[in-house]
């Protein structure tokens, strides 16, 4: 019997647990071939979106920086192939809104090595120097927010870091590249978790790994560097168990304040895919130019987690993959919990993409087209959200666009869409949707 097996899992009150459906988890790591035509948009992170330094007819290298950073809320971009500048215009973004983008035409002769890059010595880096070269090298959240990496690491001066939390949850059905990543890209992970522990003044690291990946968790303790200073603890699987707040409460038995961050409680949380990343990426000094992507779902014939150059065309990674009649085929990017569904084949693989997933049309559809009825005071959303929210009372207020009481009274802000209440409610009530509606129309008055 395994060791694991015999104590329970450290974990969090409530929640919820789907089907794992990660299949792909047994295949190690591939690489897609490269498009013919890679879309980068300026705006693939939360802040501000990059500013061009190339313009078009011009030739790049991969890796050669495209587009600075708009200050300090931001991060450059890096072109992802060698090849030309053949258009910087509006492009279809996976958000809705067609977004300023840098199309470059891909020079398939060319052997497609990184050749722009500066090494560096991180040895002799201050913290202050780690959080620059970390902007430098635009990366963002792994995860799926596409937060700025630099931004997280960079901790109040009033506060002080004790532990940094290595988030290898990847809770969401389906995805595997994080699981994956642990396995095939271990040495760069403890690299980085380096890096950042120096960036923020953290004395120790805990690796959280879902006890559904306990391969990852025996691979990574057999290989823990001597000093002790980076742990890996097994958590239970259970959905959401990668946010930071259930995260930092299931390692560490610490509740964030609400409306905090963890650095409130000492605490900072990076996923393990970003740090994996920074890594390779920093003492290399490479842009952030390619990611591990999970591809996969029923309508997909060659499924795994590949290694995709950001601005891939989405009908290029689906046409690789082997999905056959994509025109009937919903794909969704992301996790099927929090994930968006896309409209157009012509939305790019961004930093943020950590899945691809590929499901039957007709199947989506006839579940979409459940009947909703009236909230029967079940009490099965307030027992699953993870945040101890009233998702039930939420709902009636968001029916009656009592959006003000949702926000003062009901604290609809600590909410973050993890899909929960939607999942477990027997009347087929829309909730973590409404939410979402009710905090677009408070930022709209708000602004």
């Amino acid at each position: 019997m395994n060791l694991f097996s015999l104590f329970a899992r450290k974990s969090f009150a409530r929640g919820v647990h789907p089907a794992d459906n990660k299949s792909t988890a047994g295949t190690p790591l591939r690489r897609l071939p490269f498009a013919p035509r890679m879309i980068l948009p300026l705006a693939q992170h939360i802040g501000k979106p990059a500013v061009p330094i190339v313009s078009v007819g011009q030739e790049v290298v991969r890796g050669q920086l495209i587009a600075k950073a708009d200050g300090f809320m931001s991060v450059p971009l890096h072109a992802p192939v060698d090849g030309v500048v053949e258009a910087i215009e509006l492009r279809p973004s996976a958000r809705g809104p067609w977004t300023q983008s840098i199309v470059i035409r891909t020079y398939e002769a060319s052997t497609q090595e990184v050749r722009w890059r500066e090494p560096r010595d991180m040895d002799s880096l201050a913290p202050e120097q780690i959080i620059q070269a970390i902007q430098d090298t635009g990366m963002v959240g792994m995860g799926g927010a596409a937060f700025p990496s630099h931004v997280k690491l960079s901790v109040p001066k009033d506060r002080k870091i004790h532990t940094l939390v290595v988030n290898g949850c990847e809770c969401e059905p389906f995805l595997t590249c994080d699981h994956r990543m642990m396995l095939d890209l271990t040495e760069d992970m403890f690299q980085g978790i380096r890096y950042a522990m120096r960036a923020i003044g953290a004395e120790r690291a805990i690796i959280g790994v879902e006890d559904n990946k306990l391969d990852a968790v025996e691979h990574i303790r057999a290989r823990l560097p001597a000093d002790g200073l980076i742990t890996v603890e097994a958590v239970e699987t259970k959905y959401p168990q990668g946010a930071e707040k259930m995260l930092v409460k299931s390692l560490l038995d610490v509740d964030v304040p609400a409306g905090g961050l963890p650095s409130a409680v000492g605490v900072v949380v990076n996923n393990v895919g970003t740090l994996a990343m920074l890594g390779s990426l920093l003492p290399n000094g490479e842009g952030f130019t390619e990611r591990v992507v999970t591809v996969t779902g029923p309508g997909i014939a060659r499924p795994g987690d590949y290694w995709v150059p950001l601005g891939t065309p989405m009908r290029h990674v689906l046409e690789w993959a082997g999905a056959k009649d994509v025109s009937e085929r919903e794909i969704i990017l992301g996790g099927p919990m929090m994930g968006q569904a896309v409209a157009s084949l012509d939305v790019p693989v961004t930093k943020g993409v950590s899945g691809i997933l590929v499901f039957d049309r007709r199947d989506i559809e006839a579940d979409g087209q459940r009947k909703t009825y009236p909230c029967i005071k079940c009490g099965e959303c307030v027992n699953a959200c993870p945040m101890g929210l009233n998702p039930s009372m939420l709902g009636m207020l968001a029916d009656g666009r009592e959006y003000e009481q949702m926000g003062s009274h009901y604290h609809l802000g600590d909410c973050f869409e993890c899909g929960c209440c939607t999942y477990v409610c027997p009347s087929n009530i829309p909730l973590v949707q409404q939410f979402r509606v009710a905090k677009g129309i408070l930022r709209e008055k708000a602004a």
